[in-house]
């Protein structure tokens, strides 16, 4: 049945792909925190990452014939793949192993806050207004909410240091999204993303294979492959198209809903499938927190600064 034919501007279809958008993506979470468990952080994010990357080069060069990048291309995608992929995905895959999947997946959604203070700190932007500070505090606010109420909780060993991964993630994600929005590069975005995702796979392998945080593949566990194949399938191809979609179908500022759900869905289902402690006050202080990052969100739009890229994990 086609849609498009039946519902005006196809906008039945754009909230299911919404949908798929935020409980595909809130799931990686709790799916990479699955796999990491059977291999090392970094090894299996470089897998990842080179089969996502591989699909999306190859449609776009066999299918639609785009042709291969410019030397000048493949420097800016080199640098976009460094931050967006190897720093901001890979670290906040390894973050993983020492942090609950649904605090880090909140603290991989506090980007647009620090893309503010970013530009506030280094770009002199005069673009602060009383919403976006408000905004700003209550974002600050949930998160000692929610970190105070692990405070208290008996922590495994290097829980600061997953901490720390998760953040250096989340300001490398900001900065490849101001770089992204101050540089205009003549390259299909979706193409782009593809051989940044595959450059990465490159530079995560040398990483991982020069510590030693590898194992043999052939001792990769079965439910590690599974993971895997749903973080590229689901997480990478299915989600990425069904977001692509939504954008398409709906307004921007419904579409980028899915970016204060995933966060919730990882909470909900990390305490389901991985028992991750989930009470009132913890899920009170991530509303609060995306309650804050939707009010800077919505100010920059107000102003007509819409600096904030979406995040895949």
């Amino acid at each position: 049945m086609n849609i498009r034919n039946n519902i005006p501007s196809g906008k039945a279809g754009g909230y299911i792909a919404l949908c798929i958008t935020s409980v595909v993506w809130g799931t990686t979470w709790v799916a990479s925190k699955i796999g990491i468990a059977g291999i090392p952080a970094l090894q299996m994010a470089y897998i990842r990452q080179f089969f996502g990357g591989i699909c999306f080069v190859l449609f776009f060069m066999l299918v639609k014939k785009l042709p291969f990048p410019t030397r000048k291309q493949f420097g800016w995608l080199f640098i976009m793949a460094m931050l967006m992929f190897v720093m901001a995905n890979g670290l906040s895959t390894w973050s993983l192993k020492y942090i609950p999947a649904g605090l880090s997946a909140l603290v991989g959604a506090l980007y647009p806050l620090s893309v503010v203070l970013i530009e506030m700190v280094f770009f002199k932007s005069k673009n602060m207004t009383l919403l976006t500070f408000a905004g700003l505090m209550l974002g600050i606010s949930g998160v000692g909410i929610v970190f105070y109420e692990n405070a208290f909780e008996h922590q495994p060993g290097g829980f600061i240091f997953g901490i720390t991964l998760s953040v250096i993630a989340m300001l490398s994600w900001s900065v490849g999204t101001l770089i992204i929005a101050k540089t205009k590069m003549d390259l299909n975005p979706y193409y782009a993303t593809g051989w940044q995702m595959l450059l990465s796979a490159f530079m995560l392998m040398i990483i991982a294979e020069s510590t030693g945080a590898t194992i043999p593949f052939h001792d990769i566990p079965l439910k590690v492959w599974l993971v895997i194949a749903y973080l590229v399938v689901a997480g990478s191809l299915i989600a990425f198209i069904a977001f692509i979609y939504s954008m398409k179908k709906l307004p921007p500022a419904i579409a980028s809903l899915y970016a204060y759900i995933n966060p919730l869905v990882a909470m909900i289902t990390a305490a389901i499938v991985l028992h991750e402690k989930l009470n009132t006050n913890i899920l009170w202080g991530a509303l609060v927190t995306l309650s804050g990052v939707f009010m800077v969100n919505y100010s920059l739009k107000r102003s007509q600064k819409e600096i904030i890229a979406e995040p895949e994990q």
